[in-house]
């Protein structure tokens, strides 16, 4: 037997410590061999070497997609258009060590973005704090993302106008959700006593458009700069990840992108046979192949990585969902719905489906070899929560007979388990790699453009003459080019209530 078919036999594969189990998905090694062999007739290594040579592999918008630039530490260059772009990255990054060295006196930061500039930071903000004895600055650190300002006045009621510092986050600096917000904080702290002078000095942004921002009020010092070789969903390595740093410390920010570095290196350089992110990705392409599975699952076995599922959410389906591929074709398979929530929770809400319903859900179990905290009970309360993770999948993978079919349990329902060695900055920064190196996988693999997102602008169109339409106060709105009869009837019903 070849080294390559004694590789595609094996279940277990590990880099920097991550253990990928893919035993219970239920691939013969006759099937792993003709999924390499796929992802070698796709042209995947040719793929993953123009993906880091800055190649423009975004091609309905004619850019790279170099995020793996920003968590380069190593300072290889790395080019576009024959300009080396890491010594603009090295810049943000002494700029963000020495911001961290002289905020004091501030007690709470409002971090203002949606979507891509709002999930990765938010994630790890909550994922490192159950670090036991991470330094921690002890400053609040607060998300504004949505435009019902439940939020914004939940976030307002807490914070200390004049120790609060103002992060706004948007590439574009016109993303209505974060403007809109923005401008109801600028008035708060206007509202609350702040001068000019203390509200310029409390305002900071991340952005592509400068111009944009200086005009908001944002001083040129304040502004740090993200390119538009950056996605939104894969922007957390950049600036954007800013409150990881002024929280944890600029050290522990190295470290996350140390680990995304350290992974990016794996999903480089090692052989598909041994690649965690390829290896996961067909995988996924092989249950669509034999069960056409329209959903899976991300549980973690950790409360610190309740928010993954969300962020992952973001990262594949508006990567990845579309019908057509790189050349305008309808495709066979995209991206199946994501979910998930932490485990054991999970299992008390949604497992029923996953062993007994008609649907068969593949799922990635994570779990992390080390408790999360320091507590007397940690280590028993952290043996049960991984027997349960195991106990999962293996009645998953399993099933049972039994002579009541209310409980019989079908078994063959696959999945992964993922071990992380312990949760830190290091492996929170591997685990987000990992799976959007994962992500461009099958992008590659379906013939996807993973990098834009055109389906999420049609709505916002439409949301304008909508809204003038609500702000009208009218309930005789006829429907319209850019308003059906449908959503006319809908405005005429919230606006007779005006």
């Amino acid at each position: 037997m070849s080294a390559q078919a004694q590789l595609a036999t094996q279940t277990i594969h590990s880099a920097l410590d991550v253990v990928l189990d893919t035993a219970y998905q239920g691939i013969s090694a006759d099937d792993w061999k003709k999924l390499f062999t796929t992802a070698r007739q796709s042209g995947l290594e040719q793929f993953i070497v123009d993906l880091f040579a800055g190649k423009h592999i975004n091609k309905s918008e004619d850019r790279p997609a170099l995020h793996s630039a920003l968590r380069n530490l190593s300072k290889t260059p790395v080019f576009i258009n024959e300009v080396d772009v890491m010594p603009a990255v090295s810049e943000v990054w002494h700029r963000i060590k020495a911001l961290c060295n002289k905020w004091v006196g501030v007690t709470d930061v409002i971090h203002i973005g949606i979507g891509g500039s709002d999930f990765g930071p938010r994630l790890a903000i909550e994922a490192l704090a159950h670090v036991p004895s991470i330094e921690s600055r002890g400053m609040r650190m607060h998300f504004l993302a949505n435009i019902d300002t439940a939020e914004l006045a939940r976030i307002l009621a807490r914070a200390q106008p004049h120790s609060t510092r103002v992060i706004v986050v948007s590439k574009s600096f016109t993303t209505l959700e974060t403007s809109m917000n923005a401008k109801a904080v600028v008035a708060w702290l206007k509202d609350s006593g702040c001068t000019k002078s203390q509200i310029t000095h409390a305002l900071y942004a991340v952005t592509a458009n400068i111009a944009a921002t200086k005009e908001f009020g944002v001083s040129e010092e304040n502004i740090f700069p993200f390119w538009d070789w950056v996605g939104g969903r894969y922007s957390v390595w950049s600036a954007v990840g800013l409150p990881i740093a002024l929280q944890y410390g600029f050290e522990t920010f190295k470290q996350f992108l140390a680990g995304a570095e350290a992974m990016d290196l794996h999903f480089k350089n090692a052989p598909l046979e041994e690649n965690l992110p390829v290896i996961m990705a067909l995988s996924l392409l092989h249950q669509q192949e034999k069960h056409d599975i329209k959903a899976y699952a991300a549980i973690p076995y950790a409360d610190a990585l309740d928010w993954f599922p969300k962020w992952l959410q973001q990262l594949d389906m508006e990567s990845n969902g579309k019908s057509v591929d790189r050349d305008g074709r309808p495709v066979k398979h995209s991206s199946p719905v994501v979910f998930g929530s932490a485990g054991s929770n999970a299992q008390h809400s949604y497992f029923q489906l996953f062993h007994q319903g008609t649907e068969i859900i593949p799922i990635d179990f994570i779990a992390v070899r080390e408790p999360m905290s320091d507590r007397p009970e940690a280590v028993a309360h952290h043996r049960i929560l991984l027997s349960n993770c195991l106990a999962q999948a293996q009645a998953l993978a399993n099933g049972k007979d039994d002579s009541n079919p209310n409980n019989v349990y079908p078994g063959k329902r696959p999945s992964n388990l993922l071990l992380l060695p312990k949760l830190n900055a290091f492996y929170l920064g591997a685990l987000l790699a990992l799976y959007e190196n994962r992500t461009a996988t099958l992008g590659a693999l379906w013939n996807i453009n993973s990098f834009d997102q055109p389906g999420v602008e049609y709505g916002k169109v439409l949301a304008k003459p909508i809204e003038k339409a609500l702000a009208s106060h009218q309930n005789d709105i006829q429907a319209s080019a850019d308003i059906d009869a449908v959503t006319a009837a809908r405005i005429n019903l919230l606006n007779s209530n005006n």
